[in-house]
């Protein structure tokens, strides 16, 4: 029964009043991008916009975006729940509400939201729930969190477009990516950040559905 109670717990959402309490104050992080060197934290330069891409293990997640030209810093945390400043130890729970997301800070003249999306939706299976593979909970569910109306439309254009792919391809499963705007948005502890550059051989779950995402 144990064992029962832990697997629902990570695969339903709690509620606000269910959640974990957390603490007021923002756990440490590291204060620059380990590969460009440009500064995790807010102030970005004004020509940037921000958006948060969840696709299951922000790992590997990051590391396909901070190879993009065009984005400025990216930096992993936890967005789209309840628990204020959680550890990485407390959204394993599923008791806090979050997923793993990545915040990519990009140049729209250089680089669009669309092609941003287009890696999002066929690096992973957004079709795959409160988990993504053998990663099982809700803090790998599919998110897009914007930052602005104009993005929020886009990723709801985007979302359908690839969900017609889908469908073309004959792959029978409907998209399940939460998009809304988006809330806080917590660091996550420094070992996190840029994780993959640190340990080339380390941990990438990601796996796409093998199907591409038109634009435009």
């Amino acid at each position: 029964m144990f064992l029962i109670d832990m697997f629902n717990k990570k695969t339903t959402m709690p509620t606000s009043d269910g959640a974990l309490p957390g603490r007021p104050d923002p756990i440490p992080t590291a204060e620059t991008h380990f590969v460009n060197g440009h500064p995790l934290k807010e102030p970005y330069p004004d020509n940037t916009r921000s958006i948060l891409l969840g696709l299951g293990c922000f790992w590997g997640a990051e590391r396909l975006y901070w190879q993009i030209p065009g984005v400025y810093v990216t930096t992993v945390g936890y967005s789209g729940g309840f628990t204020p400043n959680p550890t990485y130890q407390e959204t394993t729970t599923g008791l806090t509400g979050h997923t793993e997301v990545v915040r990519v800070v990009y140049d729209p003249k250089i680089v669009s939201l669309e092609t941003l999306l287009k890696v999002f939706f066929e690096q992973h299976d957004p079709t795959q729930g409160m988990r993504q593979g053998n990663d099982i909970g809700t803090t790998y569910r599919s998110a897009i969190y914007t930052t602005d109306d104009d993005q929020l439309h886009t990723a709801i254009k985007v979302r359908d477009q690839y969900q017609a792919a889908l469908d073309a391809a004959g792959h029978g499963s409907r998209i399940t990516t939460e998009i809304a705007p988006a809330g806080a948005f917590y660091f996550a502890e420094p070992y996190h950040q840029q994780y993959l550059a640190k340990n080339p051989g380390g941990y990438c779950g990601l796996r796409g559905t093998g199907v591409s995402c038109a634009i435009g």
